[in-house]
């Protein structure tokens, strides 16, 4: 009967202590105010704001598009595309993690970060 309280009371402290855990840092990977890149193994490149919990969700989300230069052939240019502007228009974009070849913070000083600066105002 004994040992019966003592595994109660540390599956106690144990669920407690998940939960203060949890409390502390689910914000944090559930909603991030910065935008992330994301790199899918399609070639297609997304932007937007990332959340990792409880599973890779991006929100107000570009696609990131490389055009040529129409007036020099050997420059490129980036194209930002928001996908609430494309046919389907989604909200959300649930990411396949299989999918992902990789993701980060975009830089604040990165022209990326500029052009959605200019898009938001």
């Amino acid at each position: 009967m004994e040992k019966k309280k003592v595994l109660i009371a540390v599956g106690l402290i144990i669920a407690v202590a998940l939960g203060a855990g949890l409390a502390v840092y689910l914000p944090k990977l559930k909603a991030q105010s910065s935008y992330s890149v994301v790199y899918l193994a399609t070639g297609e490149v997304y932007i937007g704001k990332l959340s990792v919990f409880p599973r890779l969700t991006l929100t107000d989300a570009y696609l990131l598009q490389i055009v040529k230069d129409k007036d020099d052939a050997t420059k490129s240019n980036f194209q930002l595309t928001p996908l609430k502007d494309a046919l389907w228009s989604p909200t959300k974009l649930y990411l396949n993690s299989k999918q992902v070849v990789f993701y980060g913070p975009v830089s604040e000083s990165s022209k990326v970060a500029e052009t959605l600066r200019g898009a938001n105002k």
